[in-house]
């Protein structure tokens, strides 16, 4: 089966982790012509016909840049310029990551999407880490936007990615019409929206023991044994996102009603009639969310967010 969540991170670029600090080859990757760069405002991008703008490195402005990596024989850069620049719209929105995922969906993904998680993940860590968490300190910007080192007390700053489970909890016999699926909507959400459960692992804690945690917390279903599915980078802003499958020991739902608003339990045959109708929509294919879901259900289902 085909799992749409793949379809961001399955063109791997060589992240060039070695010749960061190379300034002599930096200004001649810089200066070839077949390498490209997408311009980066603060954290939004601006698209072009629906599509991501890599632009040749001799037509970017000035700014911070960012190497990403070499991919089909050319260069990848980004370069960031101040945000205030994303405040001049007149030809055409600037957009944060979340606002690029229905193109990614639409085709996008395959060829730019692990270049833009990259790029826009990067932005988000250093547009949020302006001062040496240690002592308050000023930071200059090395290794081609991978670190950031304090001019006070010579602290290096790497870029974060926070751990985050995302599952699919399951209650009744494997495969009968009769096993079901948890689903919740949070409560920024409109109505009909629904999808798995989340969270962040919590220092200490196991991926297993921070997937039962979760799903206690928001819905009171206590979850037994968990197996991993899969992962997927989200820099929304620096997370992984990381899949389960879990199996209920219990049924019962009680909601905390401050991160969950619904939960609801959904048979296959429930779970296709409500989204074929409209009464749930579901998340975008994008989504390693989705992809569970639909490995649960054994195939595609209609519609999704909006």
């Amino acid at each position: 089966m085909d799992y749409p969540h793949l379809r961001v991170s399955d063109r791997r670029h060589d992240r060039l982790g070695l010749l960061r600090t190379d300034e002599e080859w930096l200004a001649r990757a810089w200066a070839e012509e077949s390498a490209r760069v997408l311009v980066v405002a603060g954290t939004r991008v601006r698209p072009v016909a629906g599509a991501l703008e890599w632009l040749p490195t001799s037509a970017a402005p000035d700014g911070v840049r960012l190497l990403l990596g070499e991919r089909d024989g050319r260069t990848w850069w980004a370069v960031l310029v101040d945000a205030e620049v994303a405040r001049d719209d007149s030809a055409g929105p600037w957009l944060p990551l979340r606002g690029l995922l229905p193109a990614f969906a639409a085709g996008d993904a395959e060829h730019v999407a692990p270049l833009a998680f990259h790029a826009l993940g990067l932005a988000e860590w250093l547009w949020a880490t302006r001062h040496c968490p240690r002592c308050g300190g000023r930071l200059e910007v090395r290794s081609a936007g991978h670190e950031l080192r304090c001019l006070d007390c010579g602290r290096p700053q790497f870029p974060r990615t926070d751990p985050a489970v995302i599952m699919l909890i399951t209650d009744g016999e494997p495969g009968s019409p009769e096993e079901q699926c948890l689903l919740g909507r949070a409560p920024q959400w409109p109505e009909g929206r629904f999808s798995t459960l989340a969270g962040f692992c919590e220092p200490g804690e196991s991926l297993e023991d921070a997937v039962r945690r979760e799903v206690a917390e928001e819905t009171g279903v206590v979850v037994g044994e968990v197996s991993y599915f899969g992962n997927q980078p989200w820099p929304l802003p620096s997370s992984l996102m990381l899949g389960f499958h879990g199996l209920a020991t219990s049924s019962h739902i009680e909601i905390d009603h401050k991160e969950i608003a619904d939960a609801r339990w959904f048979t296959r045959g429930e779970l296709l009639e409500e989204a074929t109708a409209g009464g749930i929509q579901l998340p975008h294919g994008v989504s390693i969310s989705r992809s569970l879901i639909e490995h649960w259900y054994g195939g595609s289902l209609p519609g999704h967010w909006r």
